[in-house]
């Protein structure tokens, strides 16, 4: 959708100010994944959405339009890391425009040219653009940028107008969704019997005694379970058991990292560049030359963090001195060189808390103030300002404890600044201090500092030399070479004493294999090349090379036993002891008697315990058993034993305080459909998904 000429009247920054919040906003911000399936057999197809095909050019053209967004926004090609984040983007807005499109049609949604005019240069500016065009002395939003740049367009080269004409297409489809979702939310209502019932939840208390037998007060050993037994649990479970796309596998890991020769190189290198440097006279030239980190020439304010590897290796450091090489939690290796220390702007740190009068009358500036010296009165006697701060604080400080962090005297407003630099110790200000922003009680952290010092950062990274790095590629060919199948990768493995290292139950969208990051190209292979029993070729990881083989490969769908039958004899086994339990506490009637029984069981007192709980102090998630006090009415009687996941628990109310009526219920109804509303996003675009039946195959190629 183009904006009529008209628009185009109007400002100067970059196309890509667009933030990429609208685009996240589009497509749903807390989307789980989309489902997985092995059914499709086309090597070209990525996936499907609501019965149509997504081939691997179509998706490539939506990514290649999200990476170029991205360039235009940051000024920069994006990495894998954030490729992975723009492939799912660019997969969401697929989703996007096959369902909700046709339900906005449905429904006769659509934005007008006047309604865009509106949301691009009205008086109702999109939120993406206000945020990006900000002037940097007022820090308000600054319009006068964006008509200059809308203005420009007229003569702009057509790639800028064909990315401006998608930005309005994401405008236009953002307003569409607000208005479904606003559409379907404002549907949301409770009834008076649902607010009557979330009232009593909340407010109906019962005081119990709780035996809990966890499931090993009888040993393993005293059951005993067949075969038949789990597959006849795991037909008559199956959803418990639904499995997505997985795979096992083994592989031989040879490591790039450096060796000793290559370690004792780098020592030899700083050693020698950090001997240059303490006669060096352009200590900022030098270090750009010979460094390998991006800034090596910083400038420390009052407040600022020092390098970890210089403040913990000495304790004071003199203008002029060079010190290391000292080694860093990185495994590099640094030198620093203290360039210039100089006296600059004073910073100074302290904690506020704001009582707010803006807009106030004078009675109720009166009345701020007062409470503000009743918590000064306070803090004096007790001297504990964060709780205070957490308490009372107005801003967005409280909950650090109206910590404000290192500031110059210009960062604040004069009688706040006045009041804090004229402090000459640390602690608590005796008096208020009035701003136009509200009543405030300051404590000084730290007096002001006015000492900058300006470091020269040498640093070298450890890293495998291209000795280290041949030797270790030539040892994992070599092991493909000779590793035709999975007998032959196990023999040869052991043979030559390498370590085989199992990666059970991989995911077929992961990227990580146990605790190796970015080993993307391995699932890939496997789920998309490989047949089991197959040897991989060498993968090049970032501190290793890595062979692997595909033991076994799981379909989505319903489990097999053989997958998951750990799992199912865990859960058959449980079943039995509590069938035991219950059994052996059969004409018991004291909790006393019960845990006479079983030593290992335990009685536990539960006061305040209320029905909307679902967590047993001390015992944990048992809502049955809850429900099953609440739903006893005497006093003093024992509950039937009750089986959860943790294992059995019998209980014995010792007094059940129902809820009070209450006159009105507006509060509960507001509060059960202001919940549900804020739901709704997210359980529409999971109905839409649902119903589209969406299927990724995405995995077989990133």
């Amino acid at each position: 959708m183009a904006l009529i000429k008209q628009i185009r009247q109007r400002t100067g920054l970059a196309i890509g100010v667009i933030a990429g919040g609208l685009i996240l906003f589009l497509l749903g911000g807390d989307l789980l994944s989309p489902n997985s399936s092995l059914l499709n057999t086309n090597q070209n197809i990525v996936g499907e959405i609501a019965g149509e095909e997504i081939t691997l050019e179509e998706f490539s053209v939506k990514v290649e339009e999200f990476k170029a967004s991205y360039q235009q926004r940051t000024g920069r090609v994006p990495a894998e890391a954030e490729l992975v984040s723009i492939r799912e983007q660019a997969w969401q807005a697929l989703i996007v425009e096959r369902v909700f499109e046709e339900e906005y049609d449905k429904l006769g949604l659509m934005v007008t040219s006047q309604e865009l005019i509106d949301m691009v240069q009205g008086k109702n500016i999109v939120p993406e653009l206000r945020a990006q065009l900000v002037n940097p002395q007022t820090g308000e939003f600054d319009k006068s940028q964006l008509l200059t740049f809308l203005q420009s367009l007229e003569t702009a080269d057509p790639a800028q107008q064909a990315a401006w004409a998608e930005q309005e297409k994401l405008f236009a489809q953002a307003r569409n969704r607000v208005k479904f979702d606003n559409l379907l939310a404002t549907t949301e209502y409770a009834t008076t019997a649902e607010a009557k019932l979330e009232h009593k939840s909340a407010n109906t208390i019962a005081d119990a005694s709780v035996l809990f037998l966890p499931y090993y007060v009888i040993p393993d050993g005293d059951i005993k379970i067949e075969d038949a037994e789990l597959a006849a649990y795991l037909a008559k479970n199956q959803e418990k058991f639904k499995v997505g796309n997985s795979a096992n596998l083994e592989y031989v890991s040879f490591s790039i990292l450096p060796s000793g020769e290559d370690s004792a190189a780098v020592i030899s290198r700083i050693t020698e560049l950090t001997a240059a440097l303490k006669t060096s006279v352009e200590d900022s030239a030098y270090v750009s030359k010979n460094s390998e980190i991006q800034q090596p020439f910083q400038t420390f304010a009052p407040g600022d963090q020092l390098p970890v590897s210089l403040s913990t290796n000495v304790a004071e450091f003199v203008k002029g001195e060079t010190y290391g090489p000292f080694i860093t939690a990185n495994s590099s290796y640094v030198s620093y060189k203290v360039a210039d220390q100089y006296e600059g702007t004073p910073k100074m740190r302290a904690s506020h808390i704001l009582f707010g009068i803006e807009g106030m009358d004078e009675a109720g500036r009166a009345a701020v103030k007062t409470q503000a010296e009743t918590v000064l009165a306070e803090i004096k006697t007790t001297g504990n300002f964060v709780d205070a701060a957490r308490q009372y604080g107005q801003d967005g400080t409280a909950q650090n404890g109206g910590d404000l962090g290192w500031f110059a005297k210009a960062d604040f407003v004069e009688p706040f600044a006045n009041a804090t630099y004229a402090a000459r110790s640390k602690g608590l200000l005796p008096n208020l201090v009035e701003t136009e922003y509200g009543y405030h009680i300051i404590e000084i952290t730290e007096l002001p500092v006015t000492t900058y010092t300006k470091l020269a950062v040498l640093e070298l990274e450890l890293v495998a030399s291209d000795l280290t790095r041949d030797e270790a590629f030539r040892n994992a060919d070599s092991f493909v070479a000779e590793s035709g199948n999975r007998d032959e990768f196990t023999a040869n493995a052991t043979e030559k004493g390498f370590r085989i290292i199992q990666a059970n139950n991989v995911d077929a969208t992961s990227r990580n294999l146990n605790n190796i990051t970015d080993a993307r190209q391995v699932m890939i292979w496997a789920f998309s090349e490989a047949s089991v029993g197959e040897v991989s070729k060498v993968f090049e990881l970032n501190d290793s090379y890595l062979v692997a083989s595909l033991v076994s490969k799981k379909e989505e769908g319903e489990a097999k036993l053989e997958d998951v039958k750990d799992q199912v004899k865990q859960l058959v086994l449980n079943d039995k002891k509590a069938a035991m339990i219950q059994e052996k506490l059969k004409g018991k009637t004291t909790l006393e008697q019960m845990k006479a029984v079983f030593p290992d069981a335990s009685i536990n007192e539960v006061p305040g315990l209320r029905l909307s709980d679902a967590v047993l102090p001390g015992i944990g998630f048992a809502p049955k058993a809850i429900g099953t006090i609440f739903g006893t009415k005497t006093s003093g009687q024992l509950t039937m034993p009750v089986q959860e996941d943790i294992g059995v628990l019998v209980a014995k109310v010792n007094t059940l305080t129902p809820a009070a009526a209450i006159g009105d219920y507006t509060s509960y109804q507001a509060q059960l459909a202001q919940g549900a509303s804020q739901r709704m996003t997210y359980q529409i675009m999971m109905a839409l998904q649902e119903l589209a039946k969406v299927k990724d195959y995405r995995y077989k190629f990133f």
